[in-house]
């Protein structure tokens, strides 16, 4: 997606502001944000008024239950403050691995929570399908919290493709469908997400999210099969399908990936 060779300084985060109008941030899911780092996001993205954030909450919460203490959650809001007082902070997408079923204990947890973090705008993405039930739907309607609609390889018990709509917030995250390396112990971290939608895979997405937008006042798709920028690239196609028109594409990508010439507008 970016120049080659990249120019002197190159800002890969303004960058992307001037092709799309969101990104999700994955460092916070690994750390929490300082102060500094949120405070140059939002002056890096100034050119786009329209430009908002959604971030990963720290892992601690979500995948290492327990280890997790007040000074961690103090440290996080910290970071995130800023993005929170600028407009700038769409959505803090709370993310739960398949191991995390619908369970007693679990809700309890889940509960607690959105509570310690109810100051976001609050979406839950979970993948095991124990949480696929309209009571889970009522539970987040109820305290306002979005619920993620997700694409992923269906094996026993993942959650299949939905279109729910719990909060003002309509959140979508395309995984990519790799199953040969998406519980496979020994593949590369990144391995998992090495996918390309084909137009067609995209088709009942793109129904999906308009009818999300039909009833959240804000929406926010994100693609996740990042490897080689194949996320990029259905972002773009998702995004011309969406709007019903041809959308910038980086030159970079039109090289590599020849089929988004029938989407790219001309260049100036």
């Amino acid at each position: 997606m970016y120049p080659d060779p990249l120019p002197r300084g190159f800002d890969p985060l303004p960058y992307i502001a001037e092709y799309f109008d969101t990104v999700e941030i994955n460092s916070s899911f690994y750390r929490p944000p300082t102060e500094r780092m949120t405070r140059s996001w939002v002056r890096r993205v100034a050119h786009n008024p329209r430009f908002k954030f959604t971030a990963k909450l720290y892992r601690k919460f979500t995948h290492e239950r327990g280890t997790v203490g007040v000074e961690d959650e103090r440290l996080f809001k910290r970071g995130m403050e800023l993005l929170l007082e600028a407009d700038r902070l769409g959505a803090l997408l709370v993310q739960f691995p398949w191991s995390f079923k619908n369970t007693p204990e679990a809700r309890a947890y889940l509960r607690e929570l959105l509570e310690r973090f109810r100051e976001y705008p609050l979406v839950v993405e979970v993948r095991h399908s124990s949480w696929n039930a309209e009571e889970v739907y009522r539970f987040l309607a109820e305290r306002g919290v979005g619920f993620c609609n997700i694409d992923q390889p269906l094996f026993h018990r993942s959650l299949p493709p939905t279109s729910r709509v719990t909060a003002a917030v309509g959140y979508v995250r395309l995984h990519g469908r790799n199953y040969e390396n998406w519980f496979a112990e020994n593949a590369d971290p990144g391995a998992r997400y090495d996918y390309l939608y084909s137009p067609e895979e995209l088709e009942p997405w793109i129904e999906k999210i308009r009818h999300i937008g039909e009833i959240a006042r804000e929406v926010y798709v994100i693609t996740n099969n990042h490897v080689r920028g194949k996320g990029v690239v259905n972002a773009l196609e998702l995004r011309a399908a969406l709007e019903r028109e041809k959308v910038a594409v980086p030159p970079p990508l039109l090289s590599h990936y020849p089929r988004l010439h029938t989407i790219a507008r001309p260049s100036e």
